[in-house]
C-alpha cells in the first residue's frame, strides 16, 4: 500500500463553503494527509496533474446487496462503500476485510433479515430468517452481532411484539434496527419507530402511517383511494413531522421504483459500466426474467412520485435522508451507476447538487458513524472521485469519471473492470460458504441448497 504523490491543479469539493476551490490535495498511502496551498512544493513526491477536473469524495450507496460476482463495478463507477441491507456477512468476508486499496468497496453490512412467517423471501435460508418467538429473536440477534453485522435488518411480515423486541435486543450489542415494511400490513413507520427502528429503507411504512387501510395486499378499492401521482403533500407532512421526532433516517431508493416506472424506457444511459454490466449473464438473466412479468412491477411503480415526495418534506423538515439503490433488486438497477441515477432524481424532486451530493457522502458517512470517510478532510480515507466536469453545475456530471482512488491507489475504471471475478471463482466460494455456514446454524435449508450449487 506504499504511495506517496500529489494531486495538483483540481477544483476540491469543501462542503464548508459548499462549492469547489482550487486545492492540492498530498496522499500518503491510504489517507489525504494534506490539503495544500496550489503549486506549494512538496520535495521528493511525485506529482500527478488534474488541471480542469473536479474532485468529489468517494460516493457512498446506502442500500445495496452486493456480492462479489459484481462488486468492482461500484468503484468503477466511483462507488468507493455499500451499505449492504440484507445478505450475509459471512459470505461477504473477503469483500468486508480487503485491503482499502482493493478495487471492490468498503463494506458495512447487517447479516440475514429476520422476517415473520410464512417469510416473504420464501423459507429461512442463509440470507433472511423467518421467526416466530422472542427466544428465535434473541438468538439471531446476538449470533449476527457476534458474526460482526453492523446493524439489524428486519422485514414486513414480522409481528409488532417482535419488532419491539427485535429493537431490544439490538440495543444490547448498540446496533440499530433497519426495517423495510413495504410488504407489511401490521405495523407502519409511525408505530416502527416508536418501537425504536431507526433506519426506514425506501421510505417504507409511511404510506400505511398515512393511508391505514392500504397495504400492497389491500384491495383495489383501497389503492384507488390514493392519490399516488399526486400525493396529498399536507397528509405526508403531518406524518413526517411526527417522524421527525424519533430522528428516523429515510433512505428512498428513488431509483428503484423509477426503473419500475419507466419500463420499458427504463433509464440506460449510454456509458461504458453499462456495456460491462451487460456482459454479466446473471445480472442480466435476472432483470430479464423479472421485467417479463410487467403487471407484477406496478405495485411499486405507481409508488415512485409518493416515494420522492416523502423524502422531499422530510429533508425539508430536517429529517435525514440518505441516497441508495436498491441494487441489483428490481430492474436494472445497474451496480454502481445506479446511483448516478439516484442522485439525478434527488435534484429532479427538488433538491440541490449539492444536497444531493452530501446525501451520497458526508451525510451518509455521518449517519453511520464513520467520521474518516464522506469529506475530503487531512486524514480522511483517500477516496475520492475525478470528475471531467462541474457536478454542481448539472449533477448528471458524476457519471464523467476521469479516474477513481480507492485507499490511495488510482485506478482507471478499465483497471477496475478487469477486476471482475469469473464465474466459477464465485461458484466456488460460494459453495464454501454455505458449507461454512452450515456447520454454523445447521438448519433445514443446507440439503437442497447444496445440491442446488454443485
Amino acid at each position: 500500500m506504499t504511495q506517496h504523490y500529489v494531486i495538483r491543479g483540481a477544483e476540491v469539493l469543501d462542503f464548508d463553503i459548499g462549492d469547489f476551490s482550487r486545492q492540492d490535495l498530498e496522499i500518503k498511502d491510504d489517507k489525504i494527509k494534506t490539503i495544500l496551498e496550489p503549486e506549494k512544493p512538496v520535495s521528493g513526491v511525485e506529482s500527478i496533474n488534474f488541471q480542469g477536473h473536479y474532485i468529489i469524495p468517494g460516493l457512498i450507496d446506502m442500500h445495496v446487496h452486493i456480492k462479489e460476482g459484481y462488486a468492482p463495478y461500484f468503484v468503477a463507477a466511483g462507488v468507493t462503500i455499500v451499505r449492504n441491507t440484507g445478505g450475509n456477512v459471512h459470505e461477504l468476508d473477503a469483500l468486508i476485510q480487503a485491503s482499502n486499496d482493493a478495487p471492490t468497496p468498503h463494506v458495512y453490512s447487517t447479516d440475514r433479515i429476520i422476517d415473520g412467517t410464512p417469510g416473504l423471501w420464501g423459507d429461512t435460508s442463509p440470507w433472511n430468517l423467518n421467526v416466530t418467538n422472542e427466544e428465535e429473536v434473541t438468538r439471531e440477534v446476538e449470533r449476527q452481532a457476534k458474526a460482526g453485522a453492523k446493524f439489524i435488518k428486519i422485514y414486513g411480515r414480522l409481528p409488532e411484539q417482535l419488532v419491539a423486541h427485535a429493537v431490544k435486543e439490538a440495543r444490547k450489542y448498540n446496533l440499530d434496527v433497519s426495517c423495510d415494511l413495504l410488504h407489511s400490513k401490521d405495523v407502519d413507520a409511525l408505530t416502527a419507530a416508536k418501537l425504536g427502528v431507526k433506519w426506514f429503507e425506501h421510505a417504507s411504512g409511511i404510506i400505511q402511517s398515512i393511508y391505514p387501510n392500504w397495504s400492497m395486499s389491500a384491495e383495489q378499492s383501497s389503492w384507488d383511494l390514493i392519490p399516488f401521482d399526486q400525493p396529498d403533500e399536507e397528509a405526508i407532512r403531518r406524518v413526517c413531522e411526527k417522524l421527525l421526532k424519533y430522528d428516523a433516517i429515510l433512505c428512498p431508493t428513488m431509483t428503484l421504483f423509477d426503473q419500475m416506472r419507466g419500463y420499458p424506457n427504463y433509464w440506460k444511459p449510454e456509458h461504458t459500466l453499462i456495456q460491462a454490466i451487460e456482459t454479466n449473464s446473471n445480472l442480466m438473466n435476472q432483470w430479464q426474467a423479472i421485467s417479463q412479468h410487467e403487471e407484477a412491477l406496478q405495485p411499486l411503480a405507481i409508488q415512485s412520485k409518493m416515494n420522492q415526495r416523502i423524502a422531499k418534506v422530510y429533508a425539508d423538515l430536517g429529517g435525514k435522508v440518505v441516497a441508495g439503490t436498491d441494487t441489483p433488486a428490481g430492474i436494472y438497477t445497474w451496480p454502481g451507476l445506479a446511483l448516478h441515477r439516484e442522485l439525478e432524481l434527488f435534484v429532479e424532486n427538488g433538491f440541490s447538487p449539492l444536497q444531493a451530493l452530501r446525501a451520497a457522502t458526508v451525510d451518509a458517512a455521518e449517519s453511520i458513524g464513520l467520521s474518516h470517510i464522506g469529506s475530503i478532510q487531512p486524514d480522511n480515507q483517500a477516496d475520492l472521485v475525478i470528475l471531467k466536469a462541474n457536478p454542481l453545475e448539472d449533477i448528471k456530471h458524476t457519471k464523467n469519471i476521469h479516474h477513481v482512488i480507492k485507499g490511495g491507489h488510482l485506478y482507471s475504471q478499465h483497471e477496475v473492470l478487469n477486476e471482475i471475478p469469473d464465474d466459477e471463482e464465485v461458484l466456488t466460494n460460494l459453495r464454501r460458504f454455505i458449507n461454512r455456514f452450515n456447520e454454523e446454524v445447521n438448519e433445514d435449508w443446507y440439503e437442497d441448497m447444496i445440491k442446488e450449487f454443485s
